[in-house]
């Protein structure tokens, strides 16, 4: 007779599984996760602005001015000692750990992500690190939905949708836009557009918002409404602003790509934090603007309020020359970027969203002044619409969202006035950034390691596979000096495989020798003294490296080569094989875990 459960939680889970439907309680579910997910966003937000009103109160400006050098620093010096003595692993940025969590380990999400970035991430933009709370608030979110769902024992498509229901509701949350929260996890974590996946974000977003307003009321990040309706003759102009933001887009990308693998190469994380830390603490000293988030900025931006902008330097100096204000908001663009980088680069935990939306702003404001000041067109623009329309543009090219930017921006202003250039601005940006990078910057790095899931199913499916769990290691190695009689007595009798590694004694892998190969003379005797391996081995139709293919790359050498075993190398030396048979049977498995 069966035991009976003793523990709460497996009573709950059989009281559930007899009164809760699974659909049912996926709502319910959500709607907890939407509300801690709120809770982790508000809390990240009031940490972050309490941090922010101490180390700027009147107290600490009048002791001097260079606070705004040695903070940053000091910053990313406590959240690298907060990680290597609290967390104790290896933290990735952002957005990037939510892919990979979801490509290579089931959904499952550590559970330090679920409160590490709730400190790390509001100690480095309150201490002015040039990043954004929303790509840790993301992670807190997603982190949430995935041990949620692994509490009450959901399987992994369920884990998936969970995850993804946790990071709508915490970007729902900061910008108050359901939708957008909704379309960015559709989008960016390629979850099935259907009413069973939209239902339980929808649920999330809604209750992360409603948490949202009971602790912050309407207090949100950007505000602005349009007072300037689109204009059809502003058309060729917004065309005009999408090709400006794929170039800015492109700057972006390179120019993280560039700091970020220059500090990869450096082992030392103190050393990358002096320099990271130095040229942040710097650029932030000379340019306060690049101070933290940067939506104060935004905000002036989108207001007109250009004198704020310009004037709030290191020579506090005021210009009226309309050519020299372009040029300053030029530079902050350029400097946003390598401030953002830096930071990154120094061991800062952060998001890429702020830095995107305050570079897009002024990219397209500066834009529209551009066009105005010229007066080469002999048409006026509104600078204000086309610094929000570049936010979108700027959001398409550099994050491969031009869906999530759309809806974002719309929610943002409480409207669809600017619908249409919205979606031209965007959707310039995204093709043309996509034709120089396949990736947006949250998918580079995992797609280089065939680790990005898409919407493309068979494509997922492969990402989602461990190589580790289809190769096989019960083929006996030969080596080329051993005679065909040795090969016979050690190796043919005792395998059960029709296929042999020639090997050296280093473990180096030299070639094959099939069965086929030897049966015409496995059985003459005359020759199993006097003929060596190495007269009958031949090289292996492909080769597969560990460290180098992916299984879709795999999966492409089998078919190109016909084959139905490989041999894999790692590290210069044969390791084991992979056949196919084992391949298709793991990726059948795989494919009904996750469509389920």
């Amino acid at each position: 007779m069966p035991k009976k459960p003793t523990s709460i939680i497996a009573k709950f889970l059989i009281w559930r599984y007899k009164h809760i439907s699974e659909k049912n309680f996926i709502f319910i579910l959500s709607a907890l996760i939407g509300l801690l997910a709120g809770l982790g966003a508000v809390t990240l937000k009031n940490l972050t602005h309490y941090i922010q009103h101490f180390l700027e109160s009147n107290l600490i400006r009048t002791i001097h001015q260079a606070y705004y050098f040695v903070f940053p620093i000091v910053g990313i010096f406590i959240v690298v000692l907060f990680i290597k003595y609290i967390i104790k692993r290896k933290v990735s940025h952002g957005v990037p750990s939510t892919l990979y969590a979801i490509s290579r380990l089931k959904a499952i999400m550590p559970s330090y992500q679920t409160w590490g970035y709730l400190l790390a991430g509001p100690i480095t933009v309150g201490f002015g690190g040039s990043v954004g709370l929303e790509g840790p608030a993301i992670v807190t979110g997603s982190s949430i939905g995935s041990n949620t769902s692994r509490f009450f024992h959901l399987n992994q498509s369920k884990r998936t949708l969970l995850l993804g229901a946790g990071a709508a509701g915490a970007l729902a949350s900061i910008f108050q836009a359901p939708i957008a929260g909704i379309v960015f996890a559709l989008e960016i974590f390629s979850l099935d557009l259907t009413i069973s996946s939209i239902l339980p974000m929808l649920i999330a977003s809604i209750t992360a918002i409603l948490t949202s307003y009971f602790f912050l009321g309407d207090d949100i990040l950007i505000h602005f409404h349009p007072t300037v309706l689109f204009n059809f003759n502003d058309i060729p102009f917004f065309i005009l602003l999408g090709g400006v933001s794929a170039l800015v887009s492109i700057y972006f990308n390179k120019t993280f790509y560039l700091i970020t693998n220059f500090s990869s190469k450096i082992s030392n994380p103190y050393k990358k934090l002096l320099i990271g830390g130095a040229v942040l603490g710097l650029l932030v000293y000379l340019i306060p603007p690049l101070y933290g988030e940067g939506y104060d900025i935004v905000n002036n931006i989108l207001t007109g309020n250009i004198h704020n902008v310009v004037t709030t330097n290191i020579f506090h100096s005021v210009n009226s020359n309309v050519w020299i204000i372009i040029a300053l908001l030029i530079g902050l663009v350029i400097f946003k970027v390598i401030a953002m980088s830096f930071t990154f680069a120094a061991g800062g935990i952060g998001g890429i969203f702020a830095p995107t939306l305050f570079v897009g702003s002024i990219a397209g404001f500066v834009f529209a002044m551009i066009i105005n000041s010229s007066g080469l067109f002999g048409h006026q623009l509104s600078s204000v619409n086309f610094a929000l329309v570049g936010m979108a543009g700027l959001m398409a090219g550099i994050l491969h969202a031009p869906l999530t930017s759309i809806f974002l921006i719309s929610e943002i202003t409480g409207g669809y006035e600017l619908f249409v250039p919205l979606m031209i601005t965007s959707s310039i940006s995204y093709l043309m950034v996509k034709r120089f990078m396949p990736f947006g910057i949250y998918a580079t790095e995992l797609a280089k390691k065939g680790n990005l899931i898409t919407h493309d199913k068979d494509k997922t499916v492969l990402s989602m596979m461990d190589l580790n769990k289809i190769i096989e290691k019960n083929f006996v190695a030969v080596y080329p000096s051993m005679t065909l009689g040795k090969m016979l007595k050690q190796a043919v009798t005792k395998s059960k495989r029709n296929i042999f590694p020639v090997i050296e004694d280093d473990g180096k892998f030299l070639g094959i020798i099939l069965l086929d190969d030897i049966r015409d003379i496995m059985f003459n005797t005359d020759l199993h003294n006097t003929t060596y391996i190495s007269n009958y081995m031949h090289e292996a139709p492909e080769v597969i490296y560990y460290n180098k293919d992916n299984m879709s790359s795999i999966m492409r050498k089998f078919q190109d080569s016909s084959a139905w075993n490989l041999p894999i190398i790692k590290e210069g030396k044969y390791y084991g094989f992979i056949s196919k048979s084992k391949m298709l049977t793991v990726y059948r498995r795989k494919l009904i875990e996750v469509t389920s």
